[in-house]
């Protein structure tokens, strides 16, 4: 039997031999706007890679994050910006926010998808793109068709029908509008916005959310993006997913290191499993194109081709005009946000 005094020691070395085991864990503070169902399975994959990092995240929609790094930018708080859509990257590049760094493997990528800049100073992860919700049930007590291009959501049949996302507080939002500005020309543009806006019943601050309106029934159609429609369906809501014909509006999620962090080596360790394949295996449970070749997953009623239906987009030009869009938005339609 084991002396108590010596089981005592015994028990006092090996805690003492563990703490600096745990003292060594550097906490990261992250700023994102991923989906909240996603960051449980993204920071169980990072752990594996790196046990001595921790995320701590603070977590909202794009425009609120994009608002609150710009906010902060004399005195900042973060260390690394994770799943930021690629139009509010630029931005952050462009006032010099960011800390150029190359992750291993960065070569294995599909360079589309990132900062052209070497080093780069955000690398890209995934795409998420426009889809439409369209609840089969409601529509065919109400008599209203199923649409298929964006022209087709002007009509006034679709009056009080229509949610989407706000694009000050949302990235699936602002891809939207600078979508339609560059499908439609900006005269153009401003005029399918306006005739839309009469059919709106609501503009949210989730991209998520017109998806699950739609779903729940509560209008027929929400304008979101094709992971939360593919999830709104999968679950079983009767909507059909429609992706409009003129093509689609898209933004990147990105990442990136904040040129003011002390934690340096440990930003670096999350940006490594950012560009690792098995982030990206990650990423492609829940987007149909991720930045590593060949991964991409067939998300069940997402189409197979879902990268030829993408508009050709200009991010540098979503990032130098979002003050300008965003005021003349904020001008015309802002009345019929939902209340925060």
């Amino acid at each position: 039997m084991t002396h108590p005094i010596r089981k005592a020691l015994f028990l006092a070395a090996a805690v003492l031999a563990a703490a600096p085991a745990w003292a060594q864990k550097t906490e990261l503070l992250v700023y994102t706007a991923l989906e909240t169902d996603q960051l449980k399975a993204y920071s169980e994959s990072f752990a594996k890679m790196a046990p001595d990092v921790e995320m701590k995240f603070v977590r909202d929609s794009t425009g609120v994050i994009i608002a609150k790094l710009l906010a902060e930018k004399a005195n900042p708080q973060a260390d690394v910006v994770l799943g930021v859509a690629a139009s509010g990257m630029e931005i952050f590049k462009a006032e010099g926010m960011l800390v150029g760094y190359t992750p291993k493997g960065f070569e294995k990528l599909n360079a589309t998808y990132s900062d052209k800049a070497r080093p780069p100073m955000w690398v890209g992860q995934d795409v998420y793109a426009a889809a439409v919700c369209f609840n089969t049930v409601e529509a065919a007590k109400k008599g209203i068709p199923k649409p298929e291009t964006w022209k087709d959501l002007a009509k006034p049949i679709y009056k009080g029908q229509i949610t989407m996302p706000n694009p000050a507080s949302s990235g699936t939002g602002y891809f939207d509008v600078t979508a339609w500005l560059q499908l439609f020309g900006e005269a153009e543009g401003w005029k399918y916005m306006d005739a839309l806006h009469e059919n709106i019943a609501q503009y949210t601050h989730s991209g998520s959310k017109p998806c699950r309106q739609s779903g729940a029934g509560e209008f027929v159609i929400g304008i979101s993006f094709e992971y939360r429609a593919n999830d709104v369906k999968k679950k079983g809501a009767p909507v059909d997913i429609v992706f409009p014909k003129e093509g689609l509006g898209y933004d990147i999620e990105g990442s990136g290191i904040m040129k003011s962090t002390k934690k340096m080596a440990a930003a670096q360790k999350l940006m490594d499993w950012v560009a690792s394949k098995e982030a990206n295996e990650a990423y492609a449970k829940n987007f149909a194109i991720v930045a590593y070749p060949g991964l991409n997953m067939k998300l069940e009623f997402v189409p197979a081709d879902l990268e030829k239906l993408l508009i050709k987009n200009d991010f540098a030009f979503a990032a130098k005009n979002r003050d300008k869009i965003l005021t003349e938005w904020n001008k015309r339609y802002a009345s019929k946000t939902e209340p925060k």
